[in-house]
């Protein structure tokens, strides 16, 4: 680690920075050239910017996602006197298994890991692919339209709210209360966006309540049932039980950005795109190479449960670390030619679902979903064409994605 080089960073200026929120390859390339992990003195927080250190960390039982064990965090005493809003929110927040660590963690997840299964997901295909094509049925030919208002915000949301059982009508509710919970994941928020998120994580859970009693005894409703089941059992209590499916509910946002992100690439790559055109086998590939290459969050969150050391940089106990994706996503020591967009590239070790324990539950899902939409829009378009300038977010230091992708369809 250069020290004196880390020095000289301004990290919460950079991660901020609408330029950065843009296009952060150029500057995370530049950091990591002169070391895989760095220290923020002002703030406390180590930064993980290389593949291997950030693989070792995920994956050590030394390291953990607690935020109440990170010693400068919003748990500590003169935090929740100085930001009580802070302290109301995290401690409404935390108690779900995204959040926890070894044993409860496991205790949790093995409650929703069944449905969760690679074995367990192609069966879902059906109904994933009946609601792309339905989206995609009313899209306009050689008319100009925002791809993410007319597929990529509401794709991954029907299909959750299929899996759940949730009336078609909660749509606009669920958007609303997912725009206000994404910024929990900036670490830095507003006194506004903390009110936001309090008042839609309220609202979700008490909605969420209701909606468990509404299909108790819907055998047809698998993950509900799941939650029941714990619950009843006392395997989970109320307060877990509802924020686990809040976690779950809420998590399609992720995939949106995959969705624009992917797509967006694809079309700055038309050589790439015809390729996959041509050679439909592969699309996994072609995904896991998206993933890697523009990838939909900026950062994955990490506490140091002890004392850790890695690749010669010791992180006390109870130290932040933030390990940023789109620099290990590109790390050349990892990846041959890293800088090139190749849809055939093997292996790929992308990170954007984590590692560890913590793995994401609904990779398996979050890449069906994908691949059944990219699919299918080649099958139904003969031509894809940028119509305008997309435009990024720049209002989220975490989740990395568009806020319009201005297309134009040609049918076959």
């Amino acid at each position: 680690m250069d020290q004196d080089a880390s020095e000289q960073i301004d990290w919460w200026g950079m991660l901020t920075d609408p330029g950065y929120l843009v296009d952060p390859h150029p500057h995370l390339r530049r950091i990591r050239e002169l070391g895989p992990i760095h220290y923020d003195a002002p703030s406390d927080i180590y930064f993980v910017l290389g593949h291997e250190e950030f693989n070792s960390m995920v994956r050590s039982s030394k390291m953990g996602r607690d935020t109440r064990l990170w010693k400068n965090g919003w748990s500590r005493p003169e935090s929740k006197q100085r930001d009580p809003l802070s302290y109301e929110l995290f401690s409404e927040f935390q108690r779900q298994m995204v959040n926890s660590d070894q044993p409860d963690h496991r205790r949790m997840r093995d409650v929703y890991e069944k449905a969760f299964r690679p074995a367990d997901i192609p069966p879902l295909r059906p109904m994933i692919e009946r609601e792309a094509c339905l989206l995609l049925e009313d899209i306009p030919e050689e008319t100009p339209v925002d791809f993410m208002t007319v597929f990529a915000n509401l794709f991954p949301l029907r299909v959750v709210r299929n899996l759940f059982h949730i009336s078609p009508e909660m749509d606009p509710q669920l958007a609303e209360w997912n725009a206000s919970l994404i910024k929990i994941g900036d670490i830095m928020m507003s006194q506004d966006q903390k009110q936001d998120a309090l008042k839609a994580l309220k609202g979700y859970k008490r909605f969420l309540k209701s909606h468990l009693e509404d299909q108790r005894g819907n055998p047809d409703n698998r993950l509900i049932s799941l939650a029941i089941e714990a619950w009843d059992a006392g395997v989970m209590d109320q307060d877990e039980t509802l924020n686990n499916l809040k976690g779950l509910v809420s998590g399609n946002e992720t995939t949106v950005n995959v969705l624009g992100n992917g797509l967006l690439t694809l079309l700055n790559h038309p050589d790439q795109f015809d390729r996959l055109r041509t050679q439909p086998d592969l699309m996994r590939t072609a995904i896991e190479e998206i993933l890697r290459f523009e990838p939909a969050i900026n950062f994955i969150l990490r506490v140091a449960i002890e004392d850790f050391e890695s690749h010669g940089v010791s992180i006390p106990s109870g130290s932040l670390v933030l390990g940023l994706v789109g620099a290990i996503n590109r790390d050349p020591a990892r990846f041959a030619k890293a800088e090139t967009f190749d849809v055939a590239r093997r292996p790929n070790a992308q990170s954007i679902f984590g590692g560890g324990p913590h793995v994401c539950i609904g990779a398996a899902l979050a890449r069906l979903e994908v691949e059944v939409a990219f699919s299918e829009l080649i099958r139904n378009f003969s031509k894809i064409e940028l119509a305008g300038e997309p435009v990024w977010w720049t209002d989220r230091t975490n989740q990395r994605g568009l806020q319009t992708l201005p297309l134009r369809f040609s049918r076959r």
